[in-house]
């Protein structure tokens, strides 16, 4: 009698299938579309942190002025070199000569046209910058 060696079709298929179960529980453990968001919400309270402390900053050189557009009202940012900045607070300020801040940082996802997808606004003698665009129902915003 002649022995063949090798695995049965049932016993491929086995394998394959626990395969394939373990491969659906990684990627769901994983979720790679929850840390994109995660990933993301950390660059949006980065930028916020880079814009708050940039305008104290400027408060700080100025004897406590801060740029004169910032307003009561919370109004999107005006990205760095937009061709218009009607109706946005204009940072430029900030910017000139790279002093404070090369560049005024955009939302990662969700930035308009002409807008940074953050918005700033001054409440008393304090600056809040907030980030509406943030994800998984995080709140993002940081106030001085």
């Amino acid at each position: 009698m002649k022995k063949q060696k090798g695995f049965t079709l049932i016993e491929l298929l086995v394998v394959i299938g626990i395969i394939a179960i373990l491969a659906a529980i990684v990627i769901i453990a994983i979720n790679p579309a929850r840390q994109f968001a995660l990933a993301r919400n950390a660059q949006r309270w980065s930028n916020v942190n880079t814009i708050l402390n940039a305008t104290w900053q400027y408060g700080v050189d100025h004897q406590g002025t801060l740029p004169a557009s910032i307003t009561g009202t919370a109004t999107e940012i005006c990205k760095t070199n937009a061709t218009s900045c009607a109706s946005l607070v204009d940072l430029s300020v900030l910017t000139e000569n790279g002093i404070y801040v090369v560049a005024i940082p955009n939302d990662p996802k969700d930035a308009s046209t002409n807008g940074t997808g953050y918005f700033i606004r001054q409440v008393n003698s304090r600056v809040e910058v907030t980030a509406p665009s943030a994800e998984l129902g995080e709140v993002i915003n940081a106030m001085r």
